[in-house]
């Protein structure tokens, strides 16, 4: 088997898990740098918003590496989805297909279902609900918690700061709530 066969097969979750888990201490290591991905957004707006906004008025410049970062991410994404793509069936339980059957998810030949996440969606008022205002509610939770996910789970946790525990668990009631309340709710409703 050679390289690019072994990297194209089912990897156990506990090794991204680890891998993640080792960004921490390197980038502690390289730099005392801050994981996260939120922030990069910012970043992007001091570089390019000339206005004189207090929030943007910082030197960004030590933080260009987080924007080689996310770009590392969009580009990995790009080349995994394209050239390494597993071309085994993806595996679902039968508890969750039956589970999200009756909300009409039946296609699971991508990695993300087809009933939702396709070019056709976009301009419906369903595709505006999930993206546009989905989007709004991710990018004001994110700046309201002072963070995304990556940043208070996996930095803030890792150095034990109660903020980042406290958004944690914030994000994982709302996603809990998301998934089994509200996201049911508006699958039924569209």
């Amino acid at each position: 088997m050679n390289i690019i066969e072994f990297i194209k097969q089912p990897w156990h979750c506990l090794i991204a898990g680890i891998l993640i888990g080792l960004t921490v201490p390197v980038l502690l290591l390289i730099g005392n740098k801050k994981f996260g991905i939120s922030s990069s957004l910012r970043h992007i707006c001091a570089m390019c918003v000339p206005a004189n906004i207090p929030f943007f008025k910082y030197d960004w410049k030590k933080e260009i590496w987080n924007l080689f970062f996310v770009a590392g991410v969009l580009i990995g994404g790009f080349l995994a989805t394209h050239f390494l793509s597993n071309s085994n069936t993806i595996e679902v339980a039968q508890s969750t297909k039956t589970a999200l059957a009756q909300y009409g998810i039946t296609d699971y030949s991508k990695l993300m279902p087809a009933q939702i996440f396709n070019i056709e969606n976009i301009i419906t008022f369903k595709g505006f609900f999930f993206f546009v205002v989905g989007g709004f509610l991710v990018g004001f939770g994110t700046r309201y918690a002072g963070g995304c996910t990556s940043g208070h789970a996996i930095m803030g946790l890792s150095n034990l700061q109660l903020p980042s525990l406290i958004a944690t668990c914030c994000f994982m009631v709302g996603g809990f709530f998301s998934a089994n309340i509200l996201m049911p709710f508006i699958l039924k409703l569209f």
